[in-house]
Formats: C-alpha cells, structure tokens, sequence
C-alpha cells in the first residue's frame, strides 16, 4: 500500500509538472474546423487556378494579378477564419480546465511557432513576385510543419506528429509541382481534420 501511495504521488507530481511547462488547452474541434476550412480554400484556389484543365493531368497554373489579389484575399479571410475559430474553441476549453489561455506556456508556444511561419512566409512572397508559383504550396506545408515541430515542444507531443507529417508532405509536393494544391489540401485540409478528431476523441473538447 505504501509503495503505490508513493508511485501515485509520484504521478500526480509528475502531472502537475506537464501542466506547468506545457501549453495543453488545443481544442481538437478547432483542428477538425481549420481543415474544412483549408479544404474549402484548396476548392476554392483550384477552381480559380486550374480552370477548365484535366484533373487528372499536369495543369498548368492560369494566374493574373486579379487572380493572385483574389487568392491572396481568400488566403486571409481563410486564415484570420481558422484562428478566431481555433481562439474561440481553446478559450473555451480553457475554461472549463480553469486554466488560462494566456500564460508562459502559451507565450513560449507562439514564439516558436511563428519564427518558421514568419520566415517562410516572407520566402513565399519573393517567391510570388518573382513568379514561382510551383514552389508556395510546398513551402507553405514545409515551413508550417517546421513551425509545429519547433513549437510541440511547449504543448501536446501530437502538434509534433502532426507538424513532420506535414514537413514530409511539403517535401513530397516539391517533386510534384504541378499537384501543389491537391497536397496542400491534404495538408491543411484532411490532415487537421484527422489531428481534430484524435485530439476530440483523446483529450475532449
């Protein structure tokens, strides 16, 4: 009996400890919503990208600068989209932890992830100016898996799971360049909603 009061103490300090270091208030429903949401973008771009060609032969990008403005606006509404809706669904399950949403945890997680995400952003539009279209799907997926990786180890070890696959996507796409949409929606699309669930089924809400 007093050993397993010590292996059970040990464990709840052992808890209390990952509490304390880790960021793990990540709603598994705002995952499932970022990737509907990355899937409708994918529809969306394609369509405007690839209109009128063979789906299941190389297509060749149809792009103007009215389409790159009206992509790159869908781009934000998109993105601003799956973060309110990824604040709003961590805050509250923040709450019902009684845990805060921001705190040094949250602080150090942000931090990490968005040096990646600054950085290849910043590549994807030279990359856009410059006209190598081919490469920003890839980049995207490479350079926001190495953003996840960076930042799980400040929360739950299944960002970090989530962030090589992504990493792996983004180099298999560079070897397919004129299918960049179609892994980035299994990027951004099927693979968040696939991350959602587990997370939903795993940890709840």
């Amino acid at each position: 009996m007093e050993k397993q009061k010590y292996l059970d103490d040990l464990q709840e300090i052992k808890s209390i400890m990952d509490r304390s270091s880790r960021f793990i208030s990540l709603s598994g429903i705002s995952g499932i919503v970022a990737g509907c949401l990355g899937l409708i973008g994918a529809y969306v771009a394609y369509e405007m990208v690839y209109s009128g060609q063979d789906y299941l032969g190389y297509r060749q990008a149809l792009l103007s600068n009215e389409n790159i403005s009206q992509l790159l606006i869908i781009a934000v509404a998109l993105l601003l989209s799956a973060v309110g809706a990824g604040l709003f669904f961590t805050q509250r399950k923040a709450s019902k932890n009684n845990q805060k949403l921001w705190d040094s945890q949250a602080r150090r997680l942000l931090i990490n992830l968005f040096i990646p995400l600054a950085a290849g952003g910043m590549l994807c539009v030279i990359l856009l100016f410059k006209g190598l279209i081919g490469l920003l799907a890839p980049l995207t997926l490479l350079f926001y898996g190495l953003a996840l990786v960076n930042a799980s180890k400040y929360t739950l070890s299944e960002v970090r799971s989530l962030g090589l696959m992504q990493v792996a996507l983004g180099l298999l796409a560079c070897q397919f360049i004129g299918y960049g949409l179609l892994f980035w929606a299994v990027g951004f699309g099927l693979l968040h909603i696939i991350y959602g669930i587990v997370m939903h089924v795993k940890y709840g809400s």
